[in-house]
């Protein structure tokens, strides 16, 4: 009875998403009348009437009368993004007539920000359809960065419920309704930002638009199944960089800054390290495009720019097929994705603040090693001190998600290998998983719509979990199969 009073609230949680969602998926419908592809509307307009009238019906749902959880919370989080591959999949199945499993796998692609497709010819696709994936993109990416930093108020690091100042106790953004407004402010202006750079390459409106919204929010469709490699401008190329390295911030030092606080773009901890891991990614990168593929510097350095931004946001924006690099270069850029950018932002992948509490965490245990045990070493993180207890336990939950991620892409990895006798290398599979995990989309041509069912839904599976980072979705599965306490 308990489960399910507790499934019941989260069920009833989702139905309050859901009708709040249904109205911002009538944007493509905009687009279908502008183009005149009347046949689109239906398949359009089915998207946000499911999501207003599944909404309607769940949220009449009766609710638990205890307190909401952060699990409940978590569950319904994790439920909202299945669902949503789920519904923003019926236009794919009406308008091009794909199956069930390949017009979800187009929507996880969606809302996860990957960049993978199983469309079999995105060229001829209608234009309805194209910007509905890329629009599917932007809306997901900006969902993430409201739940990062939802999730990150509920951890013992951070004293405020969303944000603090650097010395300051007052909150920055006081409630939700402030900080969903500061946030779309801050993301719209990105936007129009993407797109105003894109135009300088001499690309129509409607290209800039589409790629604008894929590039910022981490995402990665193009509207041609060459990908960017179809345009042939360096210049486009060279523009997308800092679109890419824009929304793979963190999106509270725009906020800090644009506030006028004390916090300059530089001088965030996360900042600074993807900066480091950048500029170690490109050096490898050149050098290994040199010494393996005998690329002259400059086109080796110029390839390795863009292949590295790319996979360190996770945007999945191509100008090579890394099949054919040595399996070295392929699995350091495996890496490179996924560890992703940083937290907060749309970017995928573990994120380079688990990176960086994980190696203080490290250094704080193994100095503690070397000292008395009546020595108390403190753990300070964004100058303050935590207390031992706090510090202890959120590194734990820190390196659990590493490990379960890991894990993942294991398990992933091996039923793949199991279910499907390929014809590509281990390290070329496991590229691609890391790929799907991290929501990268980068691809070495395995993820095609002529690769085996089982390998599609694996494929589903991992940009669910990596997209929201393991642990919502293992919270559903526990709230599924075990009584609440």
């Amino acid at each position: 009875m308990r489960r399910f009073r507790h499934l019941s609230t989260i069920v009833a949680d989702l139905g309050d998403i859901f009708v709040f969602v249904a109205p911002v998926t009538c944007v493509p419908l905009i687009i279908a009348v502008l183009y005149a592809e009347w046949n689109m509307l239906i398949p359009m307009a089915a998207v946000p009437l499911i999501f207003f009238i599944l909404g309607i019906i769940l949220r009449s749902v009766p609710r638990s009368e205890r307190g909401v959880r952060l699990s409940m919370a978590l569950s319904s989080v994790a439920l909202f993004w299945f669902f949503c591959a789920i519904i923003s999949g019926i236009p794919f199945m009406i308008g091009l007539g794909m199956n069930f499993t390949d017009a979800l796998f187009e929507g996880m692609a969606g809302w996860t920000g990957t960049a993978f497709s199983m469309i079999a010819s995105v060229d001829t696709a209608p234009k309805t359809l194209l910007f509905w994936r890329s629009y599917m993109q932007w809306i997901g990416g900006i969902g993430i960065v409201a739940f990062a930093i939802t999730t990150a108020s509920s951890t013992g690091l951070f004293p405020s419920r969303i944000f603090r100042s650097e010395g300051r106790d007052e909150p920055l953004m006081p409630s939700v309704l402030a900080t969903g407004r500061s946030l779309w402010k801050i993301y719209l202006f990105l936007t129009f930002m993407a797109i105003g750079l894109i135009l300088f390459a001499g690309l129509s409106l409607w290209e800039s638009v589409n790629l604008a919204l894929a590039a910022i929010s981490s995402g990665g469709f193009c509207l041609h199944a060459q990908g960017i490699s179809y345009y042939n401008s360096p210049l486009l190329e060279l523009l997308l960089i800092p679109v890419m390295i824009a929304g793979a911030l963190p999106f509270r030092v725009y906020y800090l800054v644009l506030e006028n606080r004390r916090l300059s773009l530089f001088g965030d901890e996360q900042v600074k390290l993807f900066l480091v891991f950048l500029g170690i990614g490109i050096a490898v990168l050149t050098y290994d495009l040199m010494f393996f593929e005998d690329l002259g510097f400059s086109r080796a350095i110029f390839q390795a720019l863009f292949m590295t931004v790319s996979a360190i946001t996770t945007t999945g924006f191509q100008t090579a097929n890394p099949h054919t690099w040595a399996s070295v270069t392929l699995l350091f850029l495996t890496m490179i994705a996924f560890i992703g950018g940083c937290s907060g932002s749309t970017a995928g992948g573990i994120k380079l603040n688990r990176i960086a509490l994980a190696i203080r965490a490290l250094v704080w245990w193994f100095r503690r090693l070397f000292v008395s045990g009546k020595v108390l070493l403190p753990f300070r993180i964004e100058g303050r001190t935590i207390p031992r207890a706090t510090a202890e336990l959120e590194a734990a939950k820190n390196m659990l998600v590493i490990i379960l991620s890991v894990i993942t892409i294991f398990i992933a990895t091996l039923a793949i290998l199991q279910c499907h006798l390929t014809s590509f290398s281990l390290t070329e599979v496991v590229f691609e998983v890391v790929s799907a995990f991290s929501t990268s989309g980068m691809s070495i041509g395995y993820v095609s719509p002529e690769m085996p069912v089982i390998s599609k839904w694996i494929f589903i599976g991992v940009m669910w979990i990596g997209r929201l980072e393991v642990i919502p979705v293992v919270m559903l599965f526990i709230a599924l199969v075990r009584e609440p306490e």
